[in-house]
Order: structure tokens, then sequence, then C-alpha cells
């Protein structure tokens, strides 16, 4: 198995290599608490499926109807977001880079979809998991 590299810019002005499973772990821990919490708090099962995504743009819907501030929401948005990013991975086979505290999934055609931004804006009323992963995965 090959080993995806990210460049990114340190502090010191200098680059250094992040590889994959760095890039990974952060997003994959978000997405890991986010479906934990759904489904201890909400009774909601979430299984890294394209059809669970449909849940977590009526989760995310849900929490911007109510009229919940950003701020108390945004580190619910990134586990929400990254669960989608993880769903674009296993389905697509793609992988998450990492660079500037950004993390980003990389599908196998070289293009690069930001899940946790499209969460994003799902809560302001114009995006969805659902249909970013339908992009992301299709062939052709």
């Amino acid at each position: 198995m090959t080993t995806a590299r990210v460049t990114t810019a340190t502090s010191e002005s200098t680059t250094r290599q992040e590889t994959r499973p760095a890039a990974a772990a952060k997003p994959v821990r978000w997405a890991a608490d986010a479906a934990a919490v759904l489904r201890e708090g909400a009774r909601l099962r979430l299984d890294y499926s394209a059809q669970s995504l449909w849940r977590v743009d009526r989760v995310i819907d849900g929490i911007r109807r109510e009229g919940a501030p950003y701020a108390a929401v945004e580190t619910v948005l990134r586990g929400l977001g990254a669960y989608g990013g993880e769903v674009i991975v296993r389905q697509a086979g793609g992988e998450w880079w990492a660079t500037g505290g950004d993390h980003w999934v990389r599908t196998p055609d070289g293009r690069l979809w930001d899940p946790i931004g499209e969460a994003r804006r799902c809560f302001a009323g114009d995006g969805s998991l659902r249909l970013l992963c339908r992009d992301a995965t299709a062939i052709g």
C-alpha cells in the first residue's frame, strides 16, 4: 500500500510531509465521536453508508431550525462533516488530506472534497452531505 503525502507549511516557514494516517487521525476520530453522540443521544445509528447521510442532513437541518447559534454547534458540525467525509473515503476509496489545519477528502480521480465545509453550508441552509457523497462517489 502506498502512502499519500501532503506538504504543509509550519510556523517556521519550512515544509514538512504529513502522511495519510496523520491526516486522517483527527477527522476519523471526529466522525466516530459524532456517530457515538447521535447513537447515545438521539438513538440514531450511523453505519457509514451513503444512505445514512440522509439522516445526517436531517439532523443538521433540525439543528438549524432550532435556531442554535453557530458557535454552539461548530464542533458538532465538524464531526458530522467528518462523518460525511469518512463515508466518501469508504465508498469511493478516497483518503483524508490535511494542510493548514483544514481537512479534505481526495478521491482516486484526484478531486478534493470539503465535507466539513459542506456540513457548515448545510447548517446555513445551502448544502447536503448526501449530495456531496453522491457527487464524490459517482463513476464517470
